[in-house]
Formats: structure tokens, C-alpha cells, sequence
């Protein structure tokens, strides 16, 4: 059975391969599809991406050591028939020894343009489930009104004493993607 987590939560995940799925659903009328994307950031111990192709989106979909792979784009947020609308797929026996952390990100593209935010999205969640018997391990639903914000770290798996755990961060941002990779890049030209 599932754990159902609150936001700050962690737990040990205890797999090697898993799915992270991410799901949500946009209000009707508001004039534009709604193209939520989902981003791996994935950094070292100094919080810091190790280099370019470990920024993994539908534009780069696989890390560079076949660890993360992003399985697609869902522009508008209605191919899900109520399922996931975005998925990671994750084998932590093929992460480099560089990386110690992965950062679910979900941004809302050309929000500001299309005059849009999370406040206008329900049903969000991020969910782990287990390859290997296509159960969920745990589940974190947003639940919470961020009216204004047009990012959301949803959670992040990362290493301590080498075992992963996973957290439900639920942090919301009013930024765009560029406000991640000035945090979390050293300086290099994004292509």
C-alpha cells in the first residue's frame, strides 16, 4: 500500500528502478491550453548541476548516465485521461557517484504571457512507483492553493549515509525555468 505523504515528509525509498510520476489538471476556460513541463534537476554535493545533460526535460530526455529518462511532453495537459501526465523513469544503480540529489520541478510555460498559475491547476501529485511491481510506493498530492506561484519543486529524491530517500517538498516558486538554472548551474550557457 501506498504512503500518502505531507508536504516535508521523507522516506526511504528502498528501490533501484522506479517511475516518478507527476499529474495534475487545468481548469476549464481559461483561454490557452496549459502546458505544465517537468524537469530532473539533478546536482551534486555542492548543489550544483555537474554539467549540461544533467538538466533532463523533453528537450533532453536522458542523463548522461542513463540514470534519469523523461518519457515525453504532454503540451496540454489533457492526454492523461486522469492518469500521469509527465514521468521520469529512474535506475539508481546507473547514477554517477557525482550525483547525490534529483529535483522534481513542474513549470507552467509561457505562464506570465498566458496570464496563468498553479492557483488554476488542481489534483497535482507526484508519485513513486515500483518498476518491478508497477505499485505506488508513495504519494504526495499538492492539495495546497498556490494562487501565484508558476513553479513547484515537488519533491526530490536524494542520498544520505547511501541509501535514497525521497521528500515531498511542495515548494512554489513565481518563476520560470530560468530561475532554476541560474540556482542550481555554474555559470554555463544552457543551449
Amino acid at each position: 500500500m501506498a504512503i500518502n505523504l505531507q508536504k516535508g515528509q521523507k522516506v526511504d525509498i528502498g528501490l533501484t528502478k522506479m517511475t516518478v510520476g507527476l499529474g495534475w489538471t487545468p481548469n476549464e476556460g481559461t483561454g490557452h491550453d496549459f502546458d505544465l513541463d517537468v524537469s530532473a534537476i539533478i546536482i551534486d554535493a555542492n548543489r550544483l548541476v555537474p554539467q549540461d545533460e544533467y538538466f533532463v526535460f523533453y528537450n533532453n530526455p536522458d542523463s548522461p548516465d542513463g540514470a534519469v529518462h523523461h518519457t515525453g511532453d504532454d503540451p496540454s495537459g489533457g492526454n492523461s485521461a486522469g492518469g500521469d501526465d509527465e514521468s521520469l523513469i529512474i535506475d539508481l544503480a546507473k547514477i554517477a557517484p557525482v550525483v547525490q540529489e534529483i529535483l522534481f520541478i513542474v513549470t507552467i510555460h509561457d505562464a506570465n504571457n498566458r496570464k496563468q498559475n498553479f492557483g488554476q491547476v488542481r489534483d497535482s501529485y507526484i508519485r513513486i512507483i515500483d518498476d518491478a511491481t508497477g505499485e505506488d510506493v508513495c504519494k504526495y498530492e499538492l492539495g495546497e492553493d498556490f494562487s501565484i506561484e508558476t513553479a513547484i519543486e515537488f519533491g526530490r529524491l536524494y542520498k544520505r549515509d547511501n541509501k535514497w530517500k525521497f521528500e515531498a517538498s511542495g515548494l512554489g516558486y513565481k518563476e520560470d525555468l530560468a530561475f532554476f538554472l541560474g540556482k542550481y548551474f555554474k555559470g554555463q550557457i544552457i543551449k
